[in-house]
């Protein structure tokens, strides 16, 4: 008996041993995080219109903020980005929401309640929020001109709380990537 106990033991020991070496020999992407580059994509607007890419965004301080319809602290920051926007409306800034919502009719419908005005993209197979690691709603990203990251934000802020405005400010004021 021992002995049978004893080749289950090494032989489970054996399997761990090669899946662990299995996963750590994945090709497993680097995190997305401060200092590393924006991971290109490219998505339809919601409402229709041209589709946006990471590209076009270049020489932007960009806001890339990731959603969805069902999330109660997404729709609560929603008001503070619209202000936000509006506020730097004109300058190089933009800002951009991609909702990871499967149905383009409720995401619709919510930008029109909350009288949303800068873009909505769609995401509805979650590749381009699985492209930037986030899973955790709302998740934004702050990325440079030169499309480095510079920060990520997890969770509903206030967008136009003097720290963050003032942040994009320098930004578009020192006209550098980050």
């Amino acid at each position: 008996m021992p002995g049978r106990v004893g080749s289950w033991l090494l032989g489970a020991g054996v399997a761990a041993a090669t899946l662990f070496a299995l996963l750590l020999g994945a090709d497993t992407p680097a995190p997305v995080a401060r200092g590393t580059p924006a991971p290109a994509f490219e998505l339809p607007r919601a409402g229709g219109g041209p589709s946006l890419s990471v590209e076009q965004l270049r020489g932007k301080v960009v806001l890339l903020n990731f959603w969805a319809t069902w999330c109660k602290p997404c729709e609560d920051e929603m008001p503070a980005m619209e202000r936000l926007y509006r506020t730097l409306a004109g300058s190089d800034f933009e800002l951009v929401a991609i909702s990871v919502d499967e149905d383009e009719v409720a995401v619709n419908a919510f930008v029109n309640r909350l009288g949303l005005s800068f873009p909505i993209l769609l995401d509805p197979s979650q590749e381009v929020a699985r492209a930037y690691q986030t899973f955790r709603f709302p998740e934004s990203l702050l990325v440079g001109r030169d499309g480095v990251v510079l920060e990520r934000y997890v969770g509903p802020k206030e967008w136009d709380a003097d720290a963050y405005l003032s942040r994009i400010q320098r930004l578009l004021a020192d006209g550098a990537a980050g």
